[in-house]
């Protein structure tokens, strides 16, 4: 028998889920993540599954963790201090790709260097000026490089983070090695945000792994992907940028294992995002223009996944412009109050209650913020510091705690850093106050709704006449922003068919016209005509009014609220590797590698080298990362040109993927 142990760690719960010979699942249970130190909510969660199953841990054959770590922290805009050290590009090449946005402020050092198309050098690389940099710039907690023409000879990345790493000791993250494919600014976009999320993956899986030593688990631990694939822990510390999207990816795995669905789109809705994805063939759907998440488009293979700032724990911001006014939900997650007022119920109360006493909505009325422990505050402001200490270990008002319009913008740069929490109202708080959810206190979520319900619109009117009535606006808001998400979705699908934007279709009179059911001079009929898979522990409360309002079939399986838990553990060890020939003149065929170009008088003879030296490395890290059974499919992508009626070489791509089982640990 094996048993396989699998956990989730959302933005709000973290999941554990035991699975028997990769058939049935036996026991699940939930724990609040805890933000502050990841591994105590994995800890608690998987000693209440264990228990609720009766099994010892040295019985676990297999750990497996999927995490949404990386992807909120995108999403939000978290993560560490980095800096870039970008090779042989123009200062204004920072602009391109949402590079700028994308290092948020953070340094970066253009300078001298970088090879052409064909791996010659272009100028030396600078080296005095990358060491005077290193120099002024101290609070790195990470380094991207990124120089021209890398993918084709990345002798200049190596050395220049030879150099960082003997100066600094800081984690260094080269683009080329997230990806073989050319486009220098989407490379280092992708190794900056790399680079920004070393320090918070290397801290849960530190701590997820060293959780399982204490429990008596000594089963290897294995990372989920953003692909749905499995990886190793050690090369999820080097390359975190590939968990972006590992839970959404293995809430689809997980779904298609707990439903057989070939065709469907699954919805699976967290407390920070609800993330969309297509089976298609049984399949997931993998996103051939890379990753996007936050904004950011990047060059790692993943599902091709809609991730919207949309959850349980979405701020509900509200509309007052208008007769009617209104709420709209999300981006960021907040605390929900129901949650804080259980941290801290004397204070949360005592300052709710003031609030209602008052005869008007203060601005900052039912919003507390905490700090969140253990989070290192290097590199913050004197204002941040100021705000810092103010706060201290209690949890306070907001208006206790903001005195001037200036420590807005210090408030909001600790909450990007993920070093200061706040609250605000939720789904989840309405929830509570319609009976739907008891998990956290109901009393402080009524009395939060009534604050807001008491907001004035543009008639003059109250936003809403109760808290109920108000919860339940939210709720429908929150049904109306899902079927927006799941419409676009499948427009994008068919995009092409329409030469519209997707987004602009989903929102189309016509669309809701049809929807609805309209009966006039015309008849307007409009469905999703696939099923989708609801997902998430809130699923069954909010999704089955999305089906409706869809006119399509919503499956909402048994253990839908653990499919990212399960999918962690139902998957198979991936690694790619992937290299490019090309024939810099007649005759002469060049192979790229990591220690230099070759050239080869065939072009066979050079496809053949690149195959058995990506195969090896390929087979050699899947065997390190604990795979057995490894099979190995290679594609070659051969682009030649027709010229005066002769086939011509000009490039090739190999791309080799090396699978197989995790090997398992026995009693």
């Amino acid at each position: 028998m094996v048993l396989a142990l699998g956990v989730d760690t959302g933005g709000t719960y973290t999941d554990a889920v035991l699975v028997r010979d990769e058939e049935e699942v036996i026991a699940s249970a939930k724990s609040l993540t805890t933000r502050a130190d990841l591994a105590i909510g994995v800890g608690k969660a998987i000693s209440a599954v264990l228990d609720e199953a009766q099994v010892t841990p040295d019985q676990i054959s297999l750990a497996s963790l999927s995490t949404t770590l990386a992807t909120n922290a995108l999403v939000e805009g978290q993560g560490g201090r980095v800096a870039l050290i970008y090779v042989g590009f123009k200062q204004s090449d920072l602009e391109k790709h949402g590079l700028k946005d994308a290092l948020k402020g953070d340094p970066a050092l253009v300078i001298a260097g970088g090879h052409s198309h064909a791996g010659s050098e272009v100028l030396p690389l600078d080296v005095a000026a990358l060491e005077a940099f290193l120099d002024s710039h101290k609070g790195i907690s990470g380094f991207a490089v990124a120089a021209q023409f890398a993918t084709r000879n990345p002798a200049h990345e190596l050395e220049a983070a030879r150099i960082i790493a003997d100066k600094t000791g800081a984690p260094v993250t080269c683009s080329h090695h997230l990806s073989a494919k050319l486009n220098g600014p989407k490379r280092a976009v992708t190794a900056v945000l790399n680079a920004r999320l070393i320090g918070m993956i290397e801290r849960l899986i530190g701590r997820a792994q060293d959780q399982l030593r204490d429990l008596g688990i000594k089963a290897p631990m294995m990372v989920v992907r953003g692909d749905g694939a499995l990886m190793s822990a050690e090369q999820a510390r080097e390359r975190p940028i590939e968990t972006i999207l590992s839970g959404p990816a293995a809430s689809i795995v997980g779904a298609r294992w707990l439903t057989g669905a070939e065709n469907a789109l699954v919805s699976d809705i967290g407390g920070t995002t609800t993330d969309v994805a297509l089976i298609r063939d049984g399949k997931p759907a993998i996103d051939p223009a890379g990753a996007q998440v936050g904004g950011f488009r990047t060059m790692v293979e993943a599902v091709a996944m809609r991730t919207h700032g949309l959850g349980g724990d979405s701020q509900v911001h509200v509309v007052t412009e208008g007769l009617g006014g209104g709420v709209f939900l999300g981006p960021r997650r907040v605390l929900p109050v129901s949650l804080i007022a259980s941290e801290a119920p004397e204070t949360v109360h005592a300052i709710l209650d003031e609030q209602l006493r008052a005869t008007t909505v203060g601005e900052h009325d039912t919003r507390f913020a905490h700090r969140v422990p253990g989070i290192r505050a290097d590199g913050v402001g004197s204002r941040e510091e100021m705000l810092l200490d103010r706060l201290g270990d209690q949890v306070l008002p907001l208006s206790s705690l903001l005195r001037t319009r200036v420590e807005n913008g210090a408030l909001a740069r600790l909450v990007d850093r993920g070093i200061v929490q706040v609250s605000g109202v939720t789904p989840s708080d309405a929830s509570h106050v319609l009976g739907r959810l008891d998990a956290w206190d109901a009393d402080a979520a009524r009395k939060a709704l009534e604050l807001v319900s008491r907001k004035r619109v543009g008639s003059g009117d109250k936003l809403a006449n109760s808290p109920e009535a108000l919860a339940q606006m939210i709720v429908d808001q929150l049904t109306e922003q899902t079927v927006f998400t799941l419409l676009e979705t499948a427009f994008s699908e068919e995009a092409e068919e329409y030469g519209v934007p997707a987004r602009d279709l989903a929102r189309h009179i016509l669309t809701q016209r049809g929807l609805a059911q309209h009966r006039g001079l015309l008849a307007l009929d409009a469905a999703l005509n696939v099923d989708v898979v609801g997902l998430g522990a809130s699923a069954s409360s909010y999704y089955p009014a999305v089906g409706e309002r869809l006119r399509c079939q919503m499956i909402l399986p048994e253990h839908a609220g653990v499919a990212n838990a399960i999918g962690a553990v139902v998957g198979r060890l991936t690694l790619r590797r992937a290299g490019t020939v090309t024939s810099p003149s007649e005759g002469r065929f060049r192979v790229h590698l990591e220690d230099g170009p070759q050239d080869f008088a065939a072009s066979d003879a050079a496809l053949e080298k690149l195959e058995s030296v990506l195969r090896a490395e390929a087979e050699g890290a899947v065997q390190q990362a604990g795979a057995e059974d490894i099979r190995v499919v290679v594609d070659r992508d051969i682009r030649t040109a027709r010229i005066e009626a002769q086939e011509v070489f000009v490039e090739a791509m190999i791309t080799v993927e090396a699978s197989g089982r995790p090997r398992v640990a026995s009693g």
